[in-house]
């Protein structure tokens, strides 16, 4: 099984990297790491911090990241999403939306929700 980060350029992204590091090892899985914004945000290779890990980006021809991540996350029956969250107001998610949000709405295995170190 695996442990997917859904992993975004922030200090929730951060955060949440480094808690599905975490998982994966507590798990005994791998970590596949899927880049929401379609960049490459970590180094290639193949190991990160004793964790085997793979890379996954949104399908370029894709207006749908969230949908790609859950279709990705169904595919390698994964065992759990972990996801950057951050305090939004209650005008800001009608209006804008949130992909943790649906994520966590709309997966069908558990997501571990981190958020950022107040600094």
């Amino acid at each position: 099984m695996t442990v997917i980060l859904a992993r975004t350029a922030t200090a929730e992204g951060e955060a949440a990297r480094n808690a599905a590091l975490d998982e994966a090892r507590r798990r005994g899985e791998d970590l596949l790491i899927f880049n929401m914004n379609g960049e490459q945000l970590d180094p290639e290779g193949d190991e990160l911090d004793g964790v085997s890990v793979t890379f996954r980006t949104p399908d370029a021809r894709s207006r749908d990241a969230v949908g790609d991540l859950l279709d990705v996350a169904q595919a390698t029956s994964a065992s759990a999403i972990v996801i950057g969250i951050r305090h939004r107001s209650p005008v800001g998610k009608l209006l804008l939306g949130s992909a943790a949000q649906q994520i966590l709405l709309e997966a069908t295995v558990p997501v571990i929700a981190v958020k950022a170190p107040q600094g």
